[in-house]
């Protein structure tokens, strides 16, 4: 029966796709089952095989250490203000992105997450069959985030062509950065967010290629990865420091106007329809989720958080699964988990068309006109990552 619903997953998203790719005969379906089997492989071999629990138990287990470790700032800083035994969203999830900002910026100083992007994206490239900045971009995206990573690529994004700048865009949307992965996981399982992360890799590439195909020449296919001049160790330190607690600031600026307003039209929906404006959504959002694999029966409550993560954003929508998910299924929790596990939302298409543009005027415009079609493709790659999440479960 879950590959029944692999079927219906996966059909939905081409269908989808394939009516508003760019060039349909081009597409390369090869390169598209070849990722789909890379995936397959990849979710049997992280939730099913006793090596692969292993892995994924022990990543979870870092990232829990790190978040224990982040938390003695935290509470140097600002022990006290939280009664004992009482937990606040601020202090659990938020405050510690600056401390996995201060890690990242190490790691990346250190030369060890350029390394493992460099040879990881290369790796991929030759699965995928994409370009080598595309593969680069994609595992980068992963681990840096937005809108920084697309510094790496500084001096090639003005020369780039609209669709290879809608496939690298289509990557930042989908993937998300290393430095919120302990945050996700104070709100989900951490085994489905470290999945969530491999999945969403290829799921993009895969919407990409039906939406957007293209061949590269070998002149086209070069890369150069942009070389920061490189500052001292402690003021890399104090700038990361910063740069994380700007994350941590707009995050929590985004969930107060975004809840505020979500509460503000549920008012608005029940007083004058009699029905929230989240089990409006759950409607729209049901059938999706159905053929996701989400049984029937649970499909408005998912289709509900589905709904509300595109409208708002991947936490607002988190949190409100987090009220909801003791009543639901162990495979509706993991499906729905792996989607939620993306950056696929209106703010973010106006992050990406907001950096790109701060590049170059001229690429900005281009992502500005293909912008509803970028979010569109996010989305449709986070069907896929919770498709291929329900096959195991």
């Amino acid at each position: 029966m879950n590959f029944i619903f692999l079927l219906t997953g996966v059909l939905l998203v081409f269908v989808i796709a394939f009516f508003i790719s760019n060039n349909r005969k081009q597409i390369k379906y090869k390169r598209i089952l070849i990722m789909l089997a890379v995936q397959i492989i990849l979710v049997y071999f992280m939730m099913n095989t006793s090596i692969g629990l292993i892995v994924i138990t022990k990543v979870g287990v870092f990232f829990e250490k790190l978040m224990e470790i982040a938390d003695s700032g935290i509470q140097f800083v600002f022990g006290g203000m939280v009664n004992k035994g009482a937990t606040t969203f601020f202090f659990v999830a938020l405050l510690p992105l600056v401390f996995m900002s201060v890690l990242i910026g190490i790691l990346n100083y250190i030369k060890v997450l350029p390394f493992m992007i460099k040879y990881i994206g290369l790796g991929l490239s030759k699965i995928t069959g994409m370009g080598k900045l595309e593969s680069y971009f994609a595992v980068s995206t992963a681990a840096l985030g937005q809108p920084e990573v697309f510094l790496t690529i500084i001096k090639q994004i003005p020369l780039l062509s609209p669709k290879r700048l809608y496939t690298i865009c289509t990557s930042a949307m989908s993937a998300v950065s290393m430095a919120m992965v302990g945050a996700y996981m104070t709100m989900l399982e951490p085994k489905y967010v470290v999945t969530a992360v491999v999945l969403n890799i290829f799921s993009a590439l895969i919407v990409a290629n039906i939406i957007n195909p293209y061949d590269l020449d070998d002149q086209e296919d070069l890369i150069q990865i942009e070389e920061n001049d490189r500052v001292p160790f402690f003021q890399m330190v104090g700038d990361s420091v910063m740069d994380g607690f700007k994350i941590v600031i707009i995050v929590a600026a985004m969930l107060l106007g975004f809840i505020s307003l979500m509460e503000l039209i549920n008012v608005i929906f029940l007083g004058v329809f009699n029905i929230s404006f989240q089990t409006v959504i759950g409607y729209i959002f049901a059938p999706i989720a159905f053929v996701m694999g989400i049984p029937w029966a649970e499909a408005i409550q998912a289709g509900g958080i589905m709904g509300t993560k595109l409208v708002t954003n991947e936490f607002v929508a988190m949190l409100k699964f987090g009220e909801i998910s003791k009543h639901l299924s162990d495979k509706t929790i993991a499906i729905v988990s792996v989607y939620l596990v993306s950056f696929a939302n209106f703010g973010t298409v106006g992050i990406v068309s907001g950096s790109i543009k701060s590049i170059s005027e001229k690429q900005g415009s281009y992502v500005a006109k293909f912008s509803l079609k970028l979010l569109l493709g996010a989305t449709l790659a986070s069907v896929i990552s919770g498709t291929i999440m329900g096959i195991v479960m």
